[in-house]
């Protein structure tokens, strides 16, 4: 069963990946973490993509892909996995998708997380972070017993940066410029699926099993 994740920014996708991973028991991959385990481990590829994070330049498209394409061959995969945050960009899925066919291999599902952007920018804007032991919460929907104070350690609350609207609107308009036409592209092939991300989060897992089934 090989899955991609799809959705906006603070859709949710990444806790429904998380959440698949355990409940098939297959690998939840995430960029982010293959750029750190190769970097890490000082492979070659790791050292390549290194060179281009040191200037602040994002990974080229062909790295990123042999990256990924890397991970995949590895034994806790052959059950299948979840890509995260990969591909984003119409380039990177047809990059992947020659790659994995000259490995005899397709992706089985699409998966698009559906979230209007008024719903993330709402929900994005009311997450706090503790400065002191980095807890999350939210003002809406996990509240602090006392405001503005962290349960854990008892340490202030911030709106990060990231999470303060205007960011958030910027991150949405980026996200809609390279990765929207994805779902396009995933549909075309005739493997998206679309689960409506505004729903509790339990709801949102459900319609994924009854998508991948069991």
């Amino acid at each position: 069963m090989k899955i991609i994740m799809l959705g906006a920014p603070g859709a949710g996708k990444g806790t429904q990946a998380k959440k698949i991973a355990e409940k098939y028991q297959i690998p939840h991959i995430s960029t982010g973490d293959i750029f750190r385990a190769n970097i890490k481990n000082g492979t070659e590829l790791g050292k390549k993509a290194k060179t281009y994070m040191d200037q602040g330049l994002l990974v080229p498209d062909e790295l990123v892909c042999d990256l990924v394409v890397d991970r995949v061959k590895q034994e806790d995969c052959k059950n299948g996995y979840i890509l995260d945050g990969f591909p984003r960009t119409i380039p990177q899925a047809e990059s992947l998708d020659e790659a994995l066919g000259q490995m005899g291999e397709s992706l089985d599902y699409a998966i698009n997380v559906d979230v209007p952007d008024e719903h993330i920018v709402n929900r994005m804007s009311g997450r706090r972070a503790c400065v002191g032991c980095g807890a999350t919460y939210h003002i809406v929907y996990a509240p602090t017993k006392k405001e503005g104070v962290c349960d854990v350690c008892g340490a202030e609350l911030i709106l990060r940066d990231d999470d303060k609207p205007e960011t958030v609107q910027k991150r949405l308009s980026v996200y809609h410029e390279q990765t929207q036409p994805l779902i396009d592209y995933y549909k075309g092939k005739g493997i998206l699926k679309d689960v409506d991300g505004t729903k509790d989060m339990d709801v949102v897992f459900q319609a994924i099993t009854d998508i991948l089934g069991a």
